[in-house]
């Protein structure tokens, strides 16, 4: 179950901060964080199966990520990638496109997609969706939210574990590293054996409920396939880093990007 934590308008220093995982098939094949090839205009990692993305950022420091809605039906026969709608948003032109025109033009085909969570910002706004709530799409104002695999600040107990931290290393007097945001990203800690065991409403059985308690999920199947943190000021001074790991939760690679105002790779 993917995990993110993130704020808007919220620190001192940067306009957006988000620290996420993402968690996938193991065998499912996917490429590095990376500058898309032209004519894209994207930094993003890439779903090597459908084409997707995940979370990227855009030239004009548009930012987008899209997780998966946990259901108990199985995808939609035919239905479009959810992650193509990452590419879409950060390939159309910024000037003609706000996120808000971009949910406007998308909730009357948002039903043709399996459950998603969309969240997308521009340079003024920060935008979430899902084609399982209503409305469809509302903006959020300043302050910090958290998203796994339901709607946008579901409790789950992993979500909330890592939102307290995260809100702690948002107060520090001076800004703080991102490596203390990987560290948080880190967590391993599945719910106690006598404790009680957080649902995942999937209907899969107990024993998975409980690995899917960590914020980072180990398992050789399924599990955690990299950690993102993103960071950027208001005058456009972007950090964006992407971590991955293999199926037993080893480090897999690194990738970095630290661009000043108006720099692309």
């Amino acid at each position: 179950m993917c995990l993110l934590v993130l704020a808007w308008q919220a620190h001192p220093r940067y306009r957006l901060v988000v620290a996420a995982n993402r968690d996938e098939y193991h065998e499912r094949a996917a490429a590095a964080l990376a500058k898309w090839p032209p004519p894209a205009a994207l930094i993003a990692g890439r779903d090597l199966r459908a084409q997707g993305a995940w979370l990227g950022v855009d030239r004009e420091r548009r930012f987008g990520v899209v997780t998966n809605f946990r259901e108990l039906q199985p995808p939609r026969p035919g239905a479009p990638s959810r992650g193509e709608l990452i590419p879409r948003y950060l390939n159309a032109p910024a000037l003609a496109v706000s996120a808000q025109q971009f949910f406007a033009a998308l909730e009357g085909e948002a039903q043709r997609y399996s459950g998603f969570n969309l969240l997308l910002s521009d340079r003024d706004s920060l935008w979430y969706g899902s084609n399982r709530a209503s409305p469809f799409a509302r903006a959020l104002t300043p302050g910090i939210y958290g998203l796994s695999n339901e709607l946008l600040d579901t409790p789950w107990p992993k979500l909330q574990r890592v939102r307290r931290g995260f809100e702690a290393w948002l107060t520090r007097p001076q800004s703080g590293s991102p490596a203390a945001l990987f560290e948080l990203l880190e967590d391993r800690t599945q719910a106690a054996e006598d404790g009680a065991l957080p649902r995942s409403g999937s209907g899969l059985p107990p024993e998975w409920d409980r690995i899917l308690s960590a914020p980072f999920v180990v398992h050789p199947q399924y599990g955690t396939r990299c950690s993102s943190v993103v960071l950027l000021e208001p005058g456009g001074r972007l950090y964006f880093a992407e971590r991955r790991f293999d199926p037993r939760g080893e480090p897999a690679g690194v990738t970095e990007f630290e661009l000043n105002p108006g720099e692309w790779p």
